[in-house]
């Protein structure tokens, strides 16, 4: 029997590809400066869903599925889909973008290295998700401490880099941020500048009058 089931790579598998921003530095009152030892860490992890295949792309029963799926696992901005399919079929490929689109997603070119192989008939869909978050935090461990070494705090940087790391959008911009096209259009960027020429100055119309109220009537 083909197994359909949602597989997920197990935590330690998770060798995962933990992309670090920074050392996590021993836990330690030697750091004397004001860089913090508490960085945040971006794990990533990959999501699986085998489904049928046909010569002319998902059955709708396999299409209703795949939907679910992306719906359960709340498929969003910073995940990345992409598919692992043997054949290369542009229609299979065209029936996960309809339904990835959504979501306002893309299929991605190329797929992650997955546990497991797919057999004929079948596609692998991915989902690629990251996660942000600053280990050992809050620290408290050498609050009662004498600091002899006038060193900065292990507990330093965790309120700021915690908070960075649960607000942030696409945990992988903390790694490599977001890439420019290299272009430059025209009628984009000369449209503030082309505002702010054509505004009538602000004093054109002389100064409004003010009445007051003499006496508080």
């Amino acid at each position: 029997m083909r197994n359909l089931n949602t597989r997920t790579l197990a935590a330690p598998l998770m060798a995962s590809l933990a992309l670090t921003l920074g050392a996590c530095g021993p836990t330690n009152m030697d750091n004397r400066s004001l860089y913090s030892v508490k960085q945040p860490v971006v794990e990533r992890a990959n999501y699986t869903l085998d489904v049928a295949t046909t010569a002319s792309g998902l059955p709708v029963s396999e299409q209703q599925r795949l939907a679910g799926w992306f719906e359960t696992m709340d498929l969003r901005y910073g995940d990345r889909v992409s598919i692992d399919d043997g054949s290369n079929s542009l229609a299979v490929r065209d029936d996960v973008a309809a339904i990835a689109g959504r979501y306002g997603m893309l299929v991605a070119e190329g797929a992650p290295v997955t546990a497991g192989q797919t057999g004929p008939g079948e596609a692998r869909v991915v989902i690629t998700r990251t996660s942000a978050s600053v280990p050992d935090c809050p620290d408290w461990s050498h609050t009662n401490e004498t600091n002899l070494n006038n060193a900065t705090n292990p507990n330093y940087g965790c309120s700021v880099y915690g908070n960075l790391a649960a607000m942030v959008a696409n945990p992988e911009d903390l790694v490599q941020g977001q890439q420019g096209t290299g272009e430059t259009i025209v009628t984009t960027s000369t449209k503030a500048i082309k505002v702010y020429r054509e505004a009538e100055p602000t004093g054109t119309e002389g100064l409004p009058e003010v009445k007051t109220n003499k006496g508080g009537k």
